[in-house]
This record gives C-alpha cells, structure tokens and sequence, in this order.
C-alpha cells in the first residue's frame, strides 16, 4: 500500500502539491485526473522518488521512497516526455533497463515487441509519436515491478494500440499483483481502465472514489411541477448544478441516491427521473463546483 501523508512540494514559491494525502492500495488501477497544473505530474515524480517532498512522507508498506535503492527496484515510470538514449534503438534500451531492473525478462520484451509489431533494431528517432509511447511501454512492463506508474499513457495512440495497451496493465494486476498508477486527460480511457479515480485541483486531491461509487453519488434529475418555481424550491438538495427551461428543472444533485429520491418525491412532481453521467460529466461539474469553469469567458 502507497500512502501519502501532509505531502507539500514547492517551486519557486509556487504550491504544485499543497498537504495532499492519498492511498493507494495494492493490487489496483489507479486514475488521477485534474485541471492543468494540478499536480499530478509532480506527485509522480514524488512517488517514484525522483523528487523529495518539501514536508510530509511518502511510504510504501511503510518504508519511504526518497532515496530508497532497493524499493525503487520495484518501481518503473514512463513520463509524460518520454527519453530514449541519443541514437538508440529497442534493444539498446532493452539492454539498458535490464542493467538497471533485476527482474526484466528480455524474452517478455521480445514477445511484446512482436505483438505491437515494433522494430526492435531500428532508430527510436525514425518511430512516430505513438510508436515511441509503445517503445516506453514495452520496456515498462517487461520491467515486471510491483509499481507501474504511467504520465499520460494513452496520448497519441490509436484505438487498436489503446485496447492492446489496456489488456496488458490488466494483466499486469491479475496475475502478477501489479499496483498500477495511471494519469490521463482521456476520462472515458480511465473510466474504462481504473478501479479507483482521484481528482486533484490546485495542489490537493479533492476527492478519491472507486469508479462505482463515484458515478452513483453524482447524477442528473429532472423533474417537472405543475406550479410555478425556481431555484429556491430546492434549497435541501445539494446541488452541483441548475438549469431550468419552462416546466423542466435539470438539477446535477451529489448525495445518497435512495435519500435524494425520497426528498423529490415528497415534493410531488409531475416528472421525476434520475439520469446517470458519464465520468467526463462528473469531472466537469465537480471542477466547475470548485470554481474551475470557463462559461463567462465564453459567454
């Protein structure tokens, strides 16, 4: 289990992370999503140990990372700017990962260097940008740590090579026990890949939910009266969102489905319906109920 504790880290005076706490448990698909800037970035660099946190700890199974040899072992890190030796090919840089990782399999690296249909000799510099995202990929997994931690995993791959990518970090979980860590800006590839979802803003993780329960605690009513309202009719429920055309309220509600039923009810409505959301709709009225919207500029 990773566990992050009060972790604060600066630059320059700027909070990229700002006494952020999280747990990651073993054995899972982990999704971070946020705005720009919200750090994601930042705290995987701090989890693989390349950065040391300002304050606060970061502890795997309680040991701490920074500067921890024989735990960073286990850890391998694709960033979001990937990095190839100048002039280098696969199997030079399959030659390098095995001098660092004590388990990589070079067979497990030929297998899939087959199935992505890569040139293992032939010049990274020559592969596109999605062929260099699968490079990384491949050289990652064969690395078979305990930890797999992914900065924009997805980016620039096809919908063949993203579903490829996919059935490998499952298999990662299922049969080796891997703890993967995934950040995206593609919501529909976490909510299709992730057990569990955090949202960081500014600094700090606003909330972690497994997938499941984070879809059923946020959704959509609508709801119809005969008389006359507006806004102020709902004044119990906790809203995240309010539109209203004519008759029709459409009403973003956070909170226990069962109870949120039962109060509209109680209302006697003439229409009354919950409408499930999509991850990216959760995502986008969470951020604009922190304040994170562009509806005025666009206005």
């Amino acid at each position: 289990m990773i566990k992050c504790t009060d972790v604060i880290k600066t630059f320059d005076g700027f909070n990229a992370l700002y006494h952020l706490n999280c747990t990651i448990p073993d054995g899972s698909v982990y999704g971070m999503v946020g705005s720009n800037g919200a750090g994601k970035s930042t705290l995987l660099r701090l989890l693989t140990g390349i950065y040391k946190a300002d304050t606060g700890s970061i502890e795997y199974d309680g040991q701490p990372i920074y500067e921890n040899t024989v735990l960073k072992d286990n850890i391998v890190f694709i960033p979001d700017e990937l990095f190839f030796l100048p002039q280098s090919n696969m199997e030079r840089m399959a030659k390098l990962y095995e001098s660092n990782y004590s388990r990589f399999d070079m067979k497990k690296f030929m297998d899939y260097a087959k199935a992505f249909g890569l040139n293992i000799k032939a010049n990274i510099n020559t592969f596109s940008k999605g062929m260099k995202r699968q490079a990384a990929t491949i050289l990652a997994l064969a690395c078979n740590t305990k930890y797999v931690f992914l900065d924009e995993t997805f980016d620039g791959l096809d919908p063949v090579i993203r579903n490829l990518v996919k059935k490998l970090i499952y298999a990662e979980v299922e049969e080796r026990g891997a703890t993967v860590i995934i950040t995206s800006h593609s919501l529909r590839e976490l909510e299709d890949t992730c057990d569990q979802l955090a949202l960081l803003h500014k600094g700090g993780i606003v909330f972690e939910s497994d997938i499941q329960n984070l879809k059923t605690s946020l959704f959509k009513v609508q709801v119809a009266f005969k008389e006359q309202y507006d806004k102020s009719k709902f004044e119990n429920v906790n809203m995240l969102n309010y539109s209203q055309r004519g008759s029709v309220a459409n009403i973003i509600v956070k909170g226990d489905r069962e109870e949120t039923t039962a109060l509209f009810e109680a209302m006697s409505p003439v229409l009354y319906e919950i409408l499930p959301l999509s991850l990216e709709e959760v995502f986008v009225y969470e951020m604009e109920a922190l304040g994170y919207s562009f509806d005025e500029v666009l206005a």
